[in-house]
């Protein structure tokens, strides 16, 4: 997965690629790219409100923590406080730290056709 969103994003980093390379740096391990591990909150909000939630919908991350490959991560959300559209999103690993974590703001719930 990892090679082919390299080919599609054409980002070749050895990082991502070159586990010999990778063992060089301080991470030490060949990590996925940032930006697949969005997809993953981008597939929860599919799911859980259609694809029309992404009509205007606005997503702030912060990484945190590498994804390193054979990872196994959960991509969830809960509402942020009482404002409705807006929830603290993240991208988890199975030692329960966030890889990525942010905020997402939808349009509101009625638009999301859910």
């Amino acid at each position: 997965m990892v090679r082919a969103y390299a080919e599609l994003t054409q980002d070749f980093n050895p990082l991502h690629l070159d586990a010999a390379f990778a063992a060089t740096t301080p991470i030490k391990t060949v990590i996925a790219h940032g930006t697949l591990s969005i997809n993953l909150i981008w597939q929860s909000v599919a799911t859980a409100f259609g694809e029309s939630a992404f009509i205007g919908a606005n997503l702030q991350i912060r990484f945190l923590k590498p994804v390193a490959l054979g990872e196994v991560l959960v991509a969830g959300g809960q509402q942020s406080g009482q404002t409705p559209g807006h929830y603290e999103v993240w991208v988890r690993g199975a030692d329960q730290q966030d890889r990525l974590a942010g905020t997402l703001s939808l349009n509101s719930p009625s638009d999301t056709g859910r």
